[in-house]
């Protein structure tokens, strides 16, 4: 945590006497509550904000800026995960590249597992004249973007898996604040379309990171620094144009460890909502990522290109799940509000995706891939238009510690990314090579919907 300041003080305070478990478990749900207006006595807050604001209502701006600072970190993620990052271990060591890409990111795995819950924590309870999320967001870019600068230098797994994992801590601690606006600033009705604008954002960003990064992977040094400026650039920017209320004088229940660790435990009995939400995002990532980060592998190994055929390919990919997932997340985005309705939007993006998945099994060959891209593209645009949506309305709470539990749901998202290598290279060296991983991803996506099915508070 960043030394204490007067422009940045996560509050710290001595802790109360002793409670029952009850007034203890009540405790630790306000320490992470967001403060109320009486906490935030500055002449900033406007007179007519609602008795609940803590942060400003959207503005016309608000939702491209969103899109875009989304883009830019997706671009990011995908640039590095699906090319810079395979591109750098095989150049180390070819003979072992699937082993030796687990290894990297099982390892940042571990390490950041619970990095956007804890600085979400931390933010809910930050004093700062820029407001809660900003300064962990722009903690998070300037870390990212000095790492980024430095990794691509490096010829050793071991340290390319140590620059790995404060990179990746780092990219969590401004997507996790990052994914808090969301509650923060829109009301019920219009998270569809918020939800929306991050999803073009990001399903763009998958997109532009990964034609990016393949013109760009002969020198994944360049590649590397190009990405960390532009998370940076653009983190700046969001925080300048979209400014928070102030939360100097923000008033916070006293700090408790125990209070702050137990508050990162949401119990399913009385939150079962939010439990199958985890698990529906944690599914269907899984099914996603399980082939998506071996994509340029899959090209190469399973389809059998060249590495340079493969790194314009997969920019191909790309371009093709773009088009579909741009019309089916604008359309959703607009409609599942409209009609009051999630569920049955990410019922039918699982649909699609395992018909996408299923396509290279009966095509394994390059036309096989384009349409499982376009096929799975319309598939991911309807669960990233309604997903971010469906979650900030399962919060424990209402959402009074949006940054926290969206943290922690994101674990759902984290997760499944890290883990999916290792699972990759068992199945590609244990169970069937390359067809497996699409039977995987089928059967994923496929439980992803099913879980969603006890959610009763969304419809």
């Amino acid at each position: 945590m960043p030394t204490q300041n007067p422009a940045f003080d996560p509050v710290v305070e001595p802790p109360e006497p002793s409670q029952s478990a009850a007034a203890a478990a009540a405790t630790a749900a306000a320490a992470t509550a967001a403060p109320t207006p009486a906490a935030f006595p500055t002449a900033t807050s406007p007179t007519s904000r609602t008795s609940t604001a803590s942060s400003p209502s959207a503005t016309r701006r608000l939702l491209p800026s969103l899109a875009v600072t989304s883009l830019v970190l997706f671009a990011t993620y995908s640039g590095l995960i699906a090319v810079l990052l395979p591109n750098q271990v095989q150049d180390i060591d070819p003979a072992n590249k699937v082993g030796n890409l687990a290894i990297v990111t099982t390892v940042s795995f571990v390490f950041t597992l619970f990095a956007q819950p804890i600085v979400g924590a931390f933010s809910d309870r930050t004093r700062s004249r820029l407001g809660r999320r900003a300064p962990w967001m722009i903690i998070g870019a300037a870390v990212g973007a000095v790492f980024l600068a430095g990794l691509g230098s490096l010829s050793s797994i071991v340290w390319i898996t140590v620059f790995w994992v404060i990179i990746q801590v780092a990219l969590n601690a401004l997507q996790g604040p990052l994914s808090a606006i969301t509650p923060d600033r829109f009301p019920r009705s219009r998270r569809g379309v918020a939800s929306a604008m991050v999803g073009v954002g990001t399903m763009a960003g998958g997109t532009i990171g990964v034609l990016v990064a393949g013109q760009l992977a002969a020198n994944v040094g360049v590649g590397y620094t190009v990405f960390g400026a532009a998370v940076l650039v653009l983190t700046l920017a969001f925080v300048l144009l979209n400014r928070d209320f102030s939360s100097k004088d923000a008033v916070h229940p006293p700090f408790s460890s125990k209070q702050f660790l137990s508050g990162f435990w949401i119990n399913p009995r009385t939150n079962p909502d939010f439990a199958w939400a985890f698990a529906a995002r944690f599914l269907f990532i899984l099914g996603y990522f399980v082939t998506f980060g071996y994509q340029l592998f899959i090209l190469t190994d399973y389809i059998g290109m060249s590495i340079g055929q493969a790194n314009s390919t997969i920019g191909l990919l790309s371009l093709a799940s773009l088009v579909t997932t741009v019309v089916s997340i604008s359309l959703a985005g607009w409609l599942s509000d409209k009609l009051g309705r999630r569920k049955v939007f990410i019922y039918a993006a699982s649909a699609l995706m395992v018909v996408g998945l299923s396509i290279p099994l009966i095509a394994p060959n390059v036309t096989g891939m384009l349409v499982m891209s376009a096929v799975n593209g319309f598939g991911f645009g309807l669960y990233m238009a309604c997903d971010t949506a469906l979650m900030t309305e399962v919060l424990p709470g209402g959402g009074t510690a949006a940054a926290k539990d969206l943290g922690i749901l994101n674990i759902a998202t984290n997760i499944p990314q890290a883990l999916s290598p290792t699972i990759a290279a068992v199945l590609i060296g244990a169970a069937g090579g390359y067809p497996a991983l699409f039977i995987f991803g089928m059967v994923a996506v496929a439980l992803a919907a099913l879980v969603l099915i006890p959610i009763k508070s969304v419809r």
